[in-house]
Formats: C-alpha cells, structure tokens, sequence
C-alpha cells in the first residue's frame, strides 16, 4: 500500500468522511509507522540473504525499459559460474516469470493488482517460495514505475535502475527520489540510438550532480554491448560484501 499516491487503498478510504477524516499529521504518522515496519523486514530479508551468502539486486525502472532482457542478459553470462534466481513483480500476469522459466532459472512471481511497487513483506514471502540454498545472484525485478519504488527498501545489497533511450534523457532530473536510492544505473537500449534522439551524456552528467558515486553504464541487452562492464560492476560488489 502506497500512501503518497493512495495505490492499493479502498476507493472510500482515498477521500474524506466527517468525523473519520483524518488530520495531516495523522496521515504523516501512519506513513512513518508503514516506512519503519518495512524497513524492519527490509534488515531481516537482509539479513536471511547473508545467512544464505546471496547477493541480492533491485532493478527498478519505467515500464518497457529492459528489466527482464537485463536479466536474461546477464544471466546467460554467468551461467555455470554463478546461480540465480530471479523475484519478478508486476500489477498482473506472470509474462516475465515464463521468460525466466523458459532459462531454467528458478523464479517466483509477485502479482501485487493495484500496487504499484514491491515491498519488503512482499519479497519476504517470496523468499519462502524459492530454493535459496540453491542460489547465489537473486534479482528483484520491481513494479515498472520511476516514483513509489524509490521509497521502500527490499533488503536487496544493491539497487538499480534502467532508462532506456527510448524514453527520453531527461528522466534523472524528474525523477530524484528513485535515483538517489540506487548506487547503479544503466542507459538501456542503446544499439536504438541511431534511431531516437538521445542526449547520452546528459543523464549521466545529471547523475553525478544528483549523486556523485552513482555508478552509471550504457549497455544493450540485445547485443551485449557495454554488458562487461555491467558484470564486472556486480561481480565486485558481490565479492566485497561476501568475502
């Protein structure tokens, strides 16, 4: 449940009704008691991934900026070097989840119908539904949305975020909130900059104004351009934490 942007509430609860209308610093107070319960679960799904010696990465991006071909990407890669599970979230069907099925991978879908963000209750039950002893590398592929995502924390190790070329290089200046909760970010796509107009240095510069040690990378799924990079990124930061 969203209370920045009412997803997930009851239509009735979205407006005001006499005597349960509720105050701002009501509001405000409950909207601290939802942060701080999530970030409690976020420490122990943590936690239960360090016990387990998986890192953990959330991609968070728009709809359709290559989350799932990221994925399958880098996937294919490390095949036979590391394991990986993959948490995929989407308002509805499991489309993505055959995919990663389709790969052999173990994968659980969360359907979350009108939320339109994970949480870290959410990536806690899916935890339960894979074979983490199994595992090594898990993605949590988050709702695609550049807004609510940003503020809860799933107890990943790493938080990531895809812009496509075909959305525009304006992105990092609208969308703050999420880009400063994320240590990487990738310019997606990019074998379609022949085709779009795209300014590949402005998000990145953008970036380091934003955040300065904001890692950022340019790559194409479909081509594997610019994925070495990518890779040695997340092998670094894996081996720092684990070893």
């Amino acid at each position: 449940m969203c209370e920045t942007c009412g997803c997930g509430l009851p239509e009735e609860a979205k407006h005001t009704h006499g005597d349960h209308d509720h105050t701002h610093r009501e509001e405000a107070r409950l909207y601290k008691n939802l942060l701080d319960a999530n970030e409690a679960q976020a420490r122990e799904n943590r936690q239960h991934l360090m016990e387990h010696g998986i890192f953990a990465v959330n991609l968070m991006s728009s709809p359709g900026a290559g989350k799932t071909s990221f994925i399958e990407s880098v996937a294919k890669a490390v095949k036979g070097k590391l394991r990986v599970g993959v948490i995929e979230g989407d308002l509805a069907t499991d489309l993505d989840a055959d995919r990663i099925r389709a790969l052999e991978l173990p994968v659980h879908q969360i359907t979350t119908g009108s939320t339109c963000h994970l949480d870290a209750a959410m990536v806690h039950e899916a935890l339960h539904q894979l074979p983490l002893a199994d595992l090594d590398l898990l993605f949590v592929e988050n709702v695609g949305n550049l807004v609510c995502p940003g503020l809860y924390d799933l107890g990943c190790h790493l938080n990531g975020i895809l812009l496509s070329v075909t959305e525009g290089d304006d992105k990092v200046a609208k969308y703050p909130v999420v880009f400063r909760q994320a240590q990487f970010f990738c310019v997606t796509k990019i074998d379609l900059l022949p085709h779009v107009t795209f300014d590949s240095s402005r998000p990145r510069r953008e970036a380091r104004i934003l955040k300065g040690d904001l890692k950022t990378f340019a790559c194409s799924a479909k081509t594997s351009e610019g994925m070495g990079e990518v890779l040695a990124y997340l092998a670094a930061e894996r081996e720092a934490l684990l070893h």
